[in-house]
């Protein structure tokens, strides 16, 4: 179980199909071995302010960003039969659900784990107790936290709290 792909979304507006940045990140036997970090265009390319107040992405900055369903086809093979970790995987697994319904894609089968149901506290507060960097509401970073999380969880012997 220490083989695991940590994902986050952010979007743009309220609609969970508005993504606009994915951050991913691999780890394979405790080990880190990927991360992807991609600015994506959101359907109609159609922003709210407050969202952008929150993670800073503007529709300028992914006017010419691939949509979610090119960015699909880089992104799957870490998802599709895999161990998924978000914190607040709700969130992140309704996003990709409704992301690929958007473009017509068919979701592949995949195990969820959540760093807040395990933890049940904001990532911002556990990465400052536990010394991990974060520039939050940034997708890979947030990702990035939940990984490291995820494998302090691991390696205190504990399974892994399984969502669904």
């Amino acid at each position: 179980m220490h083989t695991f792909t940590a994902i986050d979304f952010e979007i743009a507006n309220s609609d969970p199909s508005s993504v606009c940045q994915v951050g991913l990140v691999r780890v394979e036997n405790s080990i880190v071995v990927k991360e992807i970090n991609v600015l994506v265009q959101p359907p109609r390319n159609y922003y709210w302010r407050n969202f952008i107040a929150i993670h800073g992405i503007t529709p300028t900055m992914t006017a010419f960003s691939p949509t979610f369903g090119e960015v699909w086809t880089t992104i799957e093979p870490y998802i599709a039969g895999e161990n998924i970790v978000a914190h607040n995987i709700s969130f992140d697994d309704n996003c990709l659900k409704r992301s690929l319904a958007h473009y017509h894609l068919t979701p592949p089968d995949y195990t969820i784990y959540c760093t807040y149901r395990i933890y049940r506290k904001k990532l911002s507060l556990l990465c400052h107790e536990h010394n991990i960097r974060l520039n939050h509401h940034d997708a890979l970073s947030d990702a990035n936290a939940c990984a490291m999380l995820f494998l302090k969880h691991l390696q205190s012997g504990n399974s892994g709290l399984l969502l669904k």
